[in-house]
Formats: C-alpha cells, sequence, structure tokens
C-alpha cells in the first residue's frame, strides 16, 4: 500500500493519513474475517492470519510515522527559513502572515504524531485481545 503525500497542504495530506489509516479504522471488522469462529477453527489458519494483519499494521505505523516526520522536517525548515526573512523585513505584513501559517501548519503535523500514537495503541489493544491465542506478539508491538 503505497499512498503520495504532500507536505504542502495540510488539509491534503490530513486526507492522505485518513487513507492510511483505512486498516486501523476498520480493525475489528480485519479481526473478524480473519479469526475463525469456533465450528472454522480448523479450516482457516488463525496464526498465518494474524501474522499477516500484523504485519500490515506495522506497515502502516511506520509509512504513516516517516511521512509525519519528513512534513514536520520540511515544514521546520520553511518556518526557520522564514524566520529569518522575517528578521530581515519586520514590516513586511504577507511575510509575517506567511511565518504564521506555517508555524500553525508546524503544529498541526506535530499534533498528528500524537494522534498517530493514539490510533496505534486503540488498535495493538483489539489486536492484542482478538489475535493472544493464535499469534505470539514480539515486543515492538
Amino acid at each position: 500500500m503505497s499512498f503520495k503525500y504532500e507536505c504542502a497542504d495540510f488539509s491534503q495530506f490530513q486526507e492522505q493519513l485518513k487513507k492510511m489509516r483505512d486498516l486501523d479504522d476498520k480493525i475489528i471488522y480485519a479481526l473478524n474475517t480473519s479469526i475463525p469462529t469456533e465450528s472454522f477453527k480448523g479450516q482457516v489458519d488463525a496464526e498465518a492470519k494474524c501474522r499477516e494483519l500484523h504485519g500490515e499494521l506495522q506497515s502502516g505505523y511506520s509509512h504513516r510515522q516517516d511521512a509525519i516526520k519528513k512534513c514536520i522536517v520540511v515544514c521546520a525548515d520553511t518556518v526557520k527559513t522564514l524566520k529569518d526573512k522575517r528578521e530581515e523585513n519586520k514590516d513586511d505584513i504577507a511575510l509575517n502572515k506567511q511565518f504564521k501559517t506555517e508555524q500553525r501548519k508546524l503544529r498541526l503535523l506535530q499534533a498528528e504524531l500524537s494522534v498517530e500514537d493514539i490510533i496505534r495503541e486503540r488498535t495493538q489493544k483489539t489486536f492484542r485481545e482478538r489475535c493472544r491465542l493464535f499469534f505470539r506478539f514480539p515486543d515492538s508491538l
């Protein structure tokens, strides 16, 4: 699952994150279709299904975390550049406005890291509860 993301437009970036979080949002459904009920236990390899789902979740976490961090770096560089320009030209209203807009975007991106942690924690809790009988969890989950 590969998504392109654009750091310049925060709304667009948030939409991409929403698409990348689709599996986390539908974790109950994914688990219900992956883990067999008592009557189908012998027909489905629950351990393999849990392992596969675990891999997909880890990949999604990593990709989203990298995307957010890269955008934070890009935005922080822009803020630094604008701050330097603002120091040279304190009366430029448009520059001040752009600086504040970029600062706001940087704060929003940093907040996305917290949102990501919450989503990850919620998904992991659900995953552990449902797959604990079939899958031995690595320390990273």
